[in-house]
C-alpha cells in the first residue's frame, strides 16, 4: 500500500487504502530543524528497495542495527552479514567502503559464524557496537556474548580478545547453557558505557546489567542486574503487569546529561528514564511514549503523533534526545533528555509531520527516508554534529550532518 505525496509544501487529507483511518500526508519538510543526510553506506536505491548482494564487499551493508562514531571512524554492525564493519573516516560521499571487516576472514564471506568456520573469529547478529578507551566492544546478539578488541582492528579478519558471558570463544548457547546468572546473557542486543559505567541490554532475559567500573574481565558479575528480582529470574514484566520497574525487550541506553541513564524498552513501546544510576533493581523515575508506567500498547493506524512503535534504539548528546522509532519508520529529535509521555520531539527525521509512520513515507527511497531505522549515534565534536542511523529495512547507514 502506497500514498502517493503530492507538491512539495502541500498536504493532502484523505482515507489509507486498505485502513479506513483519515491521515495527513505532506511531502518532506526541505530542512528537518537544519539537519540533512551527509553520506549513504551500504544500498544505493533511489525509488526502490535493493535487495543485498549474495557476495557481499567492504561497501554493502543487509540490515543493519547499529552505528557508531567519534567524529574519526565509523563502525557498523552489518547485522544481516553478521559482521562490523570499520571506517577509518566519517565518509562525505555514498557508498565508501569500509577498511577493515570483521567476523568473516574476508570481505566477500557472509553466514553466521564466519560462514561456518566457527564461532572463534566468527559472529551471529551482531547488534551494538562501540569504542570506549580505545577498544572495540561488539555484542554478538545470537552467539548471547560481547567481544572485546584491546585495540581497535587494522586488519580484516582480526580475532576479538575477549569474550564476556561465555566460557570460552566457542560456546554460544544462551545463559552459557543454564540458567541466567550475573554473569550470563540471552540475546544482548545494545550495549553502552555511561558515566563510566557499562551497560548490557540483556534482552532475551528481560534485564539490563550494569558493572559500575567500566568493561568487566570475563565471568565477572555484574554489580547491577535491572528489570528483574534478581539474577536468576527472566520473565517478561518479571512474570507481572508492565510498571516502572520491568522491561519486555531492553534495547538501548542514553545518557541523561546529568547522571541518569534513559533505557529503550522496546517492546512495552517506551523509553524508561533513571534521573540518578541505579545501584539496585529499582523503579524508573519517568516513562516516555505512554501515559503512565501500565501503559504498553501499540496503535499503528492512527495518527503516531505522541506516540513510540517499537523503539529500538536511542541516543543523546549535551541534554539532547534521539529515538529510533523503528515501526513508524523515523528518527525523533528532543530538545530535551526531560522528555516524558505523549510530549512532542521538535523534529521527525524521515517523516513529514508528526502523524506519519509510512516506510519511505510510502513513496520511493530517498536519503531522507527510512525503514525500519534500528540504532543510530548522536555525535557533536571537532565542529561537527552528526545523527548516524542504522537504516535496516533500506539495507544502508545514513550519516545526517545539521548544517
Amino acid at each position: 500500500m502506497r500514498v502517493q505525496v503530492i507538491a512539495t509544501g502541500s498536504t493532502h487529507t484523505g482515507v489509507v487504502p486498505g485502513f479506513g483511518v483519515p491521515d495527513t500526508v505532506a511531502s518532506p519538510p526541505t530542512t528537518y530543524a537544519g539537519w540533512r543526510p551527509r553520506a549513504v553506506l551500504g544500498a544505493d536505491s533511489p525509488g526502490g528497495l535493493l535487495l543485498p548482494p549474495a557476495m557481499p564487499t567492504s561497501a554493502h551493508v543487509y540490515a543493519p542495527r547499529a552505528v557508531w562514531t567519534d567524529g574519526h571512524l565509523v563502525v557498523a554492525a552489518d547485522t544481516g552479514n553478521h559482521r562490523v564493519l570499520i571506517w577509518d573516516h566519517v565518509p562525505d560521499t555514498d557508498g565508501a567502503a569500509a577498511a577493515v571487516v570483521l567476523g568473516q576472514l574476508d570481505e566477500h564471506s557472509e553466514g553466521p559464524a564466519a560462514g561456518g568456520v566457527g564461532p572463534a573469529n566468527g559472529m551471529h547478529l551482531p547488534s551494538g557496537v562501540l569504542v570506549h578507551e580505545g577498544r572495540l566492544v561488539v555484542a554478538d546478539a545470537w552467539h548471547h556474548r560481547i567481544l572485546v578488541w584491546d585495540t581497535v582492528p587494522t586488519v580484516t579478519g582480526t580475532p576479538p580478545d575477549h569474550v564476556l558471558g561465555q566460557p570460552d570463544a566457542v560456546s554460544v548457547e544462551p545463559n552459557a547453557g543454564g540458567e541466567p546468572t550475573a554473569t550470563s546473557l540471552y540475546w544482548p542486543f545494545g550495549i553502552a558505557v555511561i558515566d563510566g559505567r557499562f551497560h548490557v541490554a540483556d534482552t532475551g532475559n528481560r534485564r539490563v546489567l550494569v558493572w559500575r567500573d567500566g568493561l568487566p574481565e570475563p565471568g565477572q558479575p555484574a554489580d547491577v542486574v535491572l528489570g528483574q528480582p534478581d539474577p536468576c529470574s527472566r520473565e517478561e514484566n518479571r512474570g507481572a503487569g508492565v510498571g516502572a520497574d520491568s522491561f519486555r525487550w531492553p534495547h538501548a541506553f542514553a545518557d541523561t546529561g546529568s547522571g541518569g541513564v534513559i533505557v529503550a524498552d522496546a517492546g512495552n513501546h517506551r523509553l524508561l528514564r533513571w534521573d540518578r544510576h541505579p545501584e539496585t533493581d529499582c523503579a524508573a523515575d519517568a516513562v516516555l511514549g505512554h501515559d503512565d508506567f501500565t501503559g504498553h500498547t501499540e496503535f499503528p493506524y492512527v495518527s503516531q503523533a505522541g506516540r513510540l512503535r517499537f523503539p529500538y534504539g536511542v541516543s543523546s548528546a549535551d541534554g539532547q534526545l534521539a529515538i529510533a522509532d523503528t515501526a513508524n519508520n523515523r528518527v525523533l529529535l528532543y530538545a530535551s533528555t526531560d522528555a516524558v509521555h505523549d510530549q512532542a520531539p521538535y523534529a521527525a527525521l524521515g517523516q513529514p509531520t508528526l502523524a506519519a509512520n509510512g516506510e519511505n513515507r510510502w513513496e520511493a527511497v530517498g536519503a531522507d527516508t527510512l525503514c525500519w531505522p534500528y540504532g543510530l549515534h548522536w555525535w557533536r565534536g571537532d565542529g561537527l554534529e552528526l545523527i548516524l542511523i542504522a537504516d535496516s529495512g533500506n539495507n544502508r547507514v545514513v550519516i545526517w550532518e545539521r548544517t
